[in-house]
């Protein structure tokens, strides 16, 4: 038997009662509810309501109910229409559905939906809802899609978002609509040009004389002459005599990246729990990890004798690769799965954590970090990440 579907569209000023009044409606016929969606843009009210009226043998028609919804519509105020769906046309699409995050702090831009839609739709993906996520403001949205195939080129698709993004001072986050997507528990930070605004190691140079040698280095790890765990090594050597009482001369001097107070304050509140990795240092990582109230920091820790700097490292090296193994150990300390971790790092360092992660962000990044890293965010503060978070108003 096919189904007897009806597609029950509603449309006017918005006020109290409207869905209830509808719905009573409904519960008084056998009809059966097989989808709905609700919506309400700038005070207009948009409702759909798929009705399945096959009646069973013996069962009453059901035919009256449009009758009432039209007269119930007309007292509340709005206006009411209804179309015969073909069962065959309700076949679902078969591609994977994903969340398109749009933040900007200049606004959203009839350009940039213009862009955003047109690269969606020539890839072959479908928009099935648009979402202002900023009450009283047009600076974020949710866009919910559907790959209308199994074949879209999703690397693809995230190289044309990075080059809108950049074009529009736009951050974009495409985030699989699963049940994790708003069911992360723990955020993890790398500490320097991420948590902070300064590289710790080029600071401590700076006050011991040696800024340019570091520079050097810092340089020739950068082009591939040397890995990060012998630049590290070679930078630490230069530290050598060092003054630990400089330390926190430094540490006062640093400033945290804008927006990371109240992002921490945000996301403690709601009950994550937040740790520092960083391919820096103990002194430092504790010292931010008391002020901010973070729950866990790993860092290299500096060999100190007579209150001066050694230029050893206690340990093991917090490289890349140690970097991932703590994101799975806190994962497992917090008893959740990687799907839940956040982890946001700036550099080539930290892509192996942010692989780890269920959401990876490279944060003010290099653009071959962007390119690798599962997101990105470039023209915010540390707040715009809570509305990848599905935190929505938490920067107002």
């Amino acid at each position: 038997m096919n189904k007897e579907l009806v597609l029950v569209t509603i449309s006017g000023p918005d006020h109290p009662g409207i869905t209830a009044a509808l719905m009573n409606c409904i519960c008084k016929s056998k009809a059966r509810i097989e989808d709905m969606g609700q919506s309400i843009t700038h005070g207009l009210l948009s409702l759909s309501i798929l009705l399945n009226m096959t009646k069973a043998e013996g069962e009453q028609d059901n035919s009256p109910l449009i009758k009432d919804l039209l007269f119930t519509a007309k007292k509340m105020g709005v206006e009411l229409d209804f179309e015969i769906i073909e069962d065959k046309e309700m076949i679902k699409a078969p591609g994977d559905k994903y969340i398109l995050s749009c933040v900007s702090l200049g606004g959203i831009t009839s350009d940039f939906i213009y862009d955003i839609s047109k690269t969606l739709a020539d890839n072959n993906i479908n928009i099935q809802r648009i979402e202002n996520v900023t009450e009283n403001e047009f600076k974020s949205l949710e866009i919910g899609t559907r790959a209308e195939s199994q074949d879209v080129q999703w690397e693809q698709v995230k190289e044309q978002l990075i080059n809108l993004s950049n074009k529009h001072e736009t951050d974009l986050a495409l985030l699989k609509d699963d049940v994790w997507r708003r069911n992360k528990r723990l955020i993890v930070f790398d500490m320097d040009s991420t948590l902070i605004q300064s590289e710790v190691i080029v600071e401590m140079a700076k006050a011991h004389g040696v800024g340019d040698k570091v520079h050097e280095i810092t340089e020739r790890a950068m082009e591939g002459h040397l890995n990060f765990d012998e630049s590290l090594v070679e930078r630490v050597r230069l530290l050598k005599g060092l003054r630990e009482d400089l330390l926190q001369e430094i540490v006062e001097e640093i400033k945290l990246t804008e927006g990371v107070e109240d992002f921490v304050k945000t996301v403690k509140a709601l009950g994550y729990k937040v740790a520092i990795i960083s391919g820096g240092f103990t002194y430092f990582a504790n010292y931010f990890k008391e002020r901010l109230g973070i729950d866990y920091a790993f860092a290299n820790d500096l060999h100190i004798e007579n209150g001066v700097l050694t230029g050893d490292i206690k340990g093991s090296i917090v490289n890349a690769e140690k970097k991932a193994m703590l994101v799975d150990l806190l994962a497992q300390q917090e008893g959740i799965r990687l799907e839940q971790v956040v982890a946001i790092g700036d550099g080539a360092n930290d892509l192996h954590m942010l692989a780890k992660a269920g959401l990876g962000i490279a944060f003010h990044a290099k653009e071959i970090v962007k390119q690798s890293a599962k997101q990105h965010m470039s023209h915010g503060p540390m707040t715009s990440i809570l509305y990848f978070l599905g935190i929505p108003g938490a920067q107002d």
